[in-house]
């Protein structure tokens, strides 16, 4: 929400605070999961991760907050959320590294003595992006295979596990899918020998290799992120962003090429009908529109009910602390209690610090995707429908509402450049009136909205009415994202020209239809 520094504050703030006033509240996750969902390699996953920890931990420090003897209570409240993918040797492997290289970061560059201290604690949500639409049962072992890499090696060994539902790509777990993910750890911790034992991959020659070999790599990428100021500067140049949509873009190009298998997906792809699924719509959790309404109706209330003048009060005093140097945490206390709420709190101090509309790494991937006599077949098909209408073909990406899982949009944006698309993407979090607006002002040929937030029926829709509303009902508007077939249904009832679901992995493909869509809604 805010620029990189102020957020920084907000950071430094909360740790000082809390040391101070909660010292067994774990302050902060350090979070690595969303690096390895957008593409990150092992080596980046541990070095951006270790540079965002240092770029904290330089904040808590040079805030004067917090006297140096008692640093140490700031580093060993430190805590990590990370990632574990399919690769399980090579992820048990990147966690050895990160307890190693964490040990090392906060010994030599703080001058923590005490080894509690610099102890490693992390929980871990293990890989959804390896979750498959096609042939969901399979994605059951896959989680376990997850599992194993944050569990096997006792010396780094994950404090806390969740595992996400084997129907993830489909839609929201419901109750049942959820404990059966339970299941799987509690089997693991119960059932099995593996708590018993000393670390078992100690002396292992070809473990030590592949931790140095990781430990190497991160050490390189830390020292780039160093050069550029940190992470903060990282951040806001937009470097890491890049890199990680380039990686993100590379992965799919070995997918899209078989290079890479994903078994029932591009290899191994008949299939059974499964039992699973048998229950169509109801395979998944659906939720009733009445909890949003009984939801703005509480918050309705709420406000109704408070005293005005104490709320006002209390959001005047958060501005003035915001404006100097004070500690935010005792202002955003009495917001609290004065029952201030997330979004007004959130609206003040954003009319102070500003908004912060992040680089998206589209401008700088690299990487292209499928065979380049493919991305050429549809290029040269782009191409001819620009001459035909006089003007190259435009396409808006869009990210309607708080989703911010970003990544497929950005790698659309990527492909649609490839194939000689103008894209215009502005990035998460824009509200449907927002994206019209860019849709009409840059008088796009189609607009494509990515949402896995499961609001599709909410926000598509009203995408669609607004560029009717505008005189742009000639766009076809195209939707990707985890959307049932019957919501896929609705939504073509209401306009929409195509939906995409992760089935759909071959974007060239992808490019391809939407060329046609924009061919036949001008009459080409």
């Amino acid at each position: 929400v805010f620029p990189p520094a102020p957020s920084m504050r907000l950071i430094a703030d909360t740790i000082a605070w809390s040391v101070a006033n909660i010292p067994k509240w774990n302050p902060i996750n350090i979070c690595s999961y969303h690096l390895q969902e957008a593409g990150a390699t092992p080596a980046q996953e541990l070095a951006f991760s270790l540079s965002t920890a240092i770029a904290v931990l330089d904040a808590v420090r040079d805030s004067g907050q917090v006297p140096p003897e008692k640093f140490g209570d700031v580093v060993g409240r430190i805590s990590f959320f990370v990632n574990a993918g399919l690769r399980f040797v090579e992820e048990m492997c990147k966690l050895r590294a990160l307890g190693r290289m964490w040990d090392e970061i906060t010994l030599d560059r703080y001058g923590i003595e005490n080894p509690k201290q610099r102890r490693l604690r992390y929980g871990v949500q293990v890989n959804s992006l390896g979750l498959t639409e096609a042939q969901p049962e399979n994605n059951v072992q896959r989680i376990v295979l997850e599992m194993l890499a944050v569990t096997l090696s006792r010396d780094a060994r994950a404090r806390a596990v969740q595992l996400p539902a084997w129907n993830e790509a489909l839609g929201l777990p419901r109750p049942w899918d959820q404990q059966w993910a339970l299941r799987m750890q509690q089997v693991l911790a119960y059932e099995t020998d593996l708590l018993e034992y000393e670390d078992i991959f100690d002396g292992s020659r070809v473990v030590e290799a592949k931790v140095a070999e990781l430990i190497e790599g991160a050490r390189a990428e830390i020292d780039r992120v160093a050069e550029m100021g940190g992470a903060v500067a990282a951040v806001e140049n937009g470097y890491m962003k890049g890199e990680l949509v380039s990686a993100l873009a590379e992965r799919r190009r070995r997918i899209e090429s078989g290079e890479d298998v994903v078994v029932g997906v591009n290899r191994f792809d008949t299939t059974e009908p499964s039992p699973l699924q048998a229950e169509g719509a109801a395979a998944i959790e659906t939720v009733d529109p009445a909890v949003e309404v009984a939801a703005v109706e509480a918050i309705t209330a709420w406000r109704a009910g408070r005293d005005q003048a104490e709320v006002d009060g209390a959001l005047d005093a958060l501005r003035d602390a915001a404006k100097a140097d004070t500690n935010l945490m005792d202002a955003s206390i009495a917001c609290a209690k004065a029952g201030v709420t997330t979004g007004e709190w959130a609206g003040a101090l954003r009319g102070i610090f500003g908004e912060f509309r992040a680089p998206t790494g589209v401008s700088a991937a690299v990487a292209s995707g499928e065979a380049a006599s493919e991305i050429g077949e549809v290029r040269a098909r782009v191409k001819a429908a620009g001459e035909e209408l006089g003007e190259r073909l435009r396409m808006l990406v869009g990210k309607p509402g708080l989703d911010g899982h970003s990544n497929g949009a950005e790698q659309v944006a990527v492909r649609a450049r490839d194939v000689g698309f103008e894209v215009i993407y502005q990035g998460i979090r824009l509200t449907p009136s927002e994206i019209v607006a860019a849709a009409v002002q840059e008088g796009v040929h189609v607009v494509g909205l990515s949402v896995l937030s499961g609001s599709h029926l909410e926000v598509v829709p009203a995408v669609v009415d607004g560029l009717r509303a505008a005189g742009a009902d000639d766009v076809p508007v195209v939707v990707g994202g985890i959307i049932p077939e019957d919501d896929a249904k609705a939504l073509r009832d209401k306009g929409v020209a195509a939906v995409f679901t992760p089935k759909d992995f071959r974007l060239t493909e992808m490019m391809d239809a939407i060329v046609t869509l924009v061919r036949e809604a001008h009459g080409l």
